[in-house]
């Protein structure tokens, strides 16, 4: 392989089909937390954190109405949103109890700890912190070795109280 990737490389936006956008919206937007950006006519709207122009676009251009894609399938397994600290997916993880919405599963990977849930149209979302990278778990020949084990919500919920 002669060519690889930069380093600072990142993913810059997901882009979902979506079959009704106030439904989206109100999944990503007041649940979540993300700011609207933009609306395009009224068949899509981007989104972000922080004021970046976009960082999730939602749009009815092919979908409008449309059944959620088979789970046995090709396509997006799930869209990972990244907080900056622990406290952070402990609040979030707050307001989804609190909203009754309900997860699909609750991870700790060793690097990572994770929510999973599903938005409305059943596109896979994972909500997680990245553990200091001096907790990652490498075995002796320096590899890194991820996991997936349960994740501890008490434990996390108490980082806000």
């Amino acid at each position: 392989m002669d060519y690889v990737v930069p380093a600072n490389t990142r993913i810059g936006h997901i882009h979902l089909k979506v079959s009704d956008l106030d439904k989206a919206l109100a999944f990503y937007h007041d649940l979540l937390g993300f700011q609207i950006m933009q609306w395009y006519g009224k068949s899509a709207v981007f989104i972000s954190a922080g004021g970046y122009h976009h960082h999730i676009g939602l749009n009815t251009w092919h979908s409008k109405n449309a059944a959620p894609a088979p789970v046995n399938s090709c396509g997006l397994y799930h869209t990972a949103i990244l907080y900056p600290e622990r406290k952070d997916l402990a609040l979030i993880l707050k307001r989804l109890v609190e909203a009754k919405y309900p997860l699909s599963g609750a991870s700790d990977h060793g690097v990572s700890e994770a929510l999973y849930l599903n938005d409305p149209d059943g596109n896979g979302v994972e909500l997680y912190w990245d553990k200091p990278k001096d907790l990652w778990p490498f075995d002796e020949e320096g590899n890194l070795h991820m996991v997936t084990d349960a994740l501890d919500l008490h434990s996390l919920l108490s980082e806000i109280k």
